[in-house]
């Protein structure tokens, strides 16, 4: 795969108003994928576009809209919606395409175009280097002539149509009457309907992160500052605290004690219910190389398989398409339902959440202890060289410490996607072994350079 010049592992990402987030790469995204899309035949082409509530979607977003125009695209644009809605619209509007604008959990100074296929899943690496390569051509090249200009309209019922869609996944037997929900929207693209959602099934609501003002979003609040949620529990005595962060595509829980339950807990919540009704596809759950031992061995005694995937949520939806799952996500709190969605999806996974809390009528601190997390250690460790990992006494020491480990924990020595980071994480039943063996690796990566 070639090296990438505008495109990351999570679609375009960087600072506002700066290369490469700027309107002239908006504008270029939407000549080249809308050349790339628009497949000449006499059919009107589609694409759709959603974003966050980032002050620099005013400016990316009519950049996009002006690229794809001029190719000849038909646009829909709908405003603020959570990046798993645009997925789901994609495909319900039978679009070519579909746009998200979110830098997801990153403040506001930053923004990023994510793509989506007409199937409602993330484009692929080859489509996206092929956009890529097509993204430096010339300005006035391949416009459409006059009379075949898109069209654009706002379509003002996406956000009703996602929370249709969204209550679906709420089983009909229940209802959420009488629950207190305290829930942080990060000021961001859920702020309107994920607290709507709740309060037509028929919770009662204590809504925080839903005053967006272009500069707001995730600040101090959503599921990076889960601080904030948990003050808003304690202090609406809430049974349920629910966060998403900017994009609404992750989740974060508090119980009604105000203490954080993390995405392997939540993982373990909604695939041992799923498992209990029949409903669990593929015998298992998919999550990545950093979830916790605790959840695989829990899945383990009911004979259930953790199957582990690179760090990504792109890589656990390949593995959950490849292998027929119908759950997966990461601890940080992307989970992914595929029954409902091609994506991560906050909301989508809160209402499961919901649904065991209400017909179980256990309190959330109890739900929340699925399984006790086995301790876990991570060290960054700088390098410079150029590949520490292939040093012998690197090698000798991750050997030596798998061997301490051996069957009652394990090693994960990965470099970083984005920094010149090596990440040694150990885990296991002893924590001054796990201890001991981070720091012996991390030491060994260190003095290898």
């Amino acid at each position: 795969m070639g090296e990438r010049k505008y495109f990351g592992t999570d679609g375009i990402r960087g600072r506002a108003n700066a290369h490469p987030m700027t309107a002239e790469v908006a504008l270029r995204v939407g000549l080249a994928a809308g050349r790339l899309f628009n497949t000449g035949d006499d059919r009107r082409h589609l694409v759709v576009i959603g974003k966050d509530t980032r002050l620099s979607g005013y400016m990316i977003e009519p950049a996009l809209v002006a690229g794809f125009a001029s190719v000849g695209m038909d646009v829909r644009t709908f405003g603020p919606l959570p990046t798993p809605g645009v997925a789901m619209m994609t495909r319900s509007m039978r679009a070519d395409l579909g746009v998200m604008i979110s830098a997801s959990h990153n403040d506001y100074a930053d923004n990023g175009i994510k793509l989506f296929g007409p199937d409602g899943y993330k484009l692929s690496d080859e489509l996206e280097l092929k956009i890529e390569a097509m993204m430096d051509a010339d300005l006035d090249e391949g416009l459409a002539t006059s009379n075949r200009l898109g069209r654009v309209k706002r379509i003002d019922d996406a956000p009703p149509r996602y929370i249709e869609i969204a209550k679906q996944a709420f089983p009909k037997r229940l209802s959420l009457k009488g629950l207190r929900v305290a829930i942080d929207c990060a000021n961001g693209a859920g702020y309107k309907v994920a607290p709507t959602t709740l309060y037509e099934l028929g919770a009662e609501i204590f809504p925080v992160g839903v005053e967006p003002n272009g500069t707001n979003i995730n600040a101090d609040c959503g599921s990076t500052h889960p601080e904030t949620l948990s003050a808003a529990v304690k202090r609406y005595r809430a049974d349920i605290g629910i966060a998403l962060d900017g994009d609404a595509d992750r989740l974060i829980v508090c119980d009604e004690t105000g203490r954080v339950v993390d995405g392997d807990q939540l993982m373990a919540l909604i695939g041992l219910d799923f498992h209990k009704r029949g409903r669990l596809n593929g015998g298992g759950v998919v999550a990545t190389v950093m979830s916790n031992l605790g959840l695989e061995r829990r899945l383990k005694s009911e004979g259930l398989t953790l199957e582990r995937t690179k760090v990504g949520d792109r890589y656990v939806m390949e593995r959950m398409r490849e292998g027929g799952f119908n759950i997966g996500g990461e601890q940080s709190g992307h989970i992914i339902l595929h029954d409902f969605a091609t994506t991560g999806d906050g909301l989508m996974a809160a209402l499961q959440v919901l649904a065991v809390l209400v017909d179980t009528g256990k309190p959330m601190s109890e739900l929340a202890r699925q399984f006790d997390p086995v301790p876990q250690l991570l060290k960054n460790v700088r390098f410079t060289s150029a590949a520490p990992l292939a040093d012998a006494t690197v090698k000798a020491a991750m050997a030596e410490a798998e061997a301490a480990l051996d069957g009652t924990g394990r090693l994960l020595v990965r470099p970083s996607g984005t920094e010149k980071l090596i990440r040694v994480m150990a885990e296991g039943d002893d924590a001054a072994l796990v201890k001991r063996v981070v720091e012996d690796v991390a030491g060994a990566v260190k003095a290898a350079g």
